[in-house]
């Protein structure tokens, strides 16, 4: 019973520590829209909730450019700094949140910054189809289909 204690009282400290690194500014940059969704980790218990390995590992996989300063396959979030695709010209840095198990978009939330600000809707929509190819390429490889 203490090391379930423990553990919560750590998930949660970590919750705050992350929602106060950005002194305020992680809201007015978009990403803590990601934590917004009606299926945030504070509707779920940790014990209960898994995020999607595919999708988990597509999503790394597909932002490999950009410098992961955060991730946790249990939550399903994963945060970055800025980076520069390749033969790319602007910097972006995103944040991905995986929302449950299921393979399927509405599992996906992606937020995509670039330094003058948010991202065109097409570009954030091409990332979250190259996120979903690669889970689904994974997803078969992985059954030997």
């Amino acid at each position: 019973m203490q090391a379930h204690s423990n553990t919560t009282r750590g998930v949660l400290i970590a919750a705050m520590a992350l929602g106060l690194s950005g002194c305020g500014m992680i809201d007015s940059l978009g990403f803590g829209s990601i934590f917004s969704t009606s299926q945030s980790p504070r509707d779920e218990t940790v014990e209960t909730r898994s995020a999607n390995r595919f999708l988990y590992a597509a999503a790394l996989d597909v932002l490999k450019f950009l410098p992961v300063t955060d991730a946790d396959p249990v939550t399903g979030t994963i945060t970055t700094g800025f980076g520069t695709p390749p033969g790319g010209r602007a910097s972006y840095r995103a944040a991905i949140y995986v929302t449950s198990n299921a393979l399927d978009a509405s599992s996906l939330v992606v937020s995509l910054q670039s330094r003058s600000g948010p991202v065109a809707v097409e570009t954030k929509r091409a990332i979250e189809d190259a996120i979903l190819t690669r889970a689904r390429q994974l997803f078969i490889a992985d059954r030997g289909l």
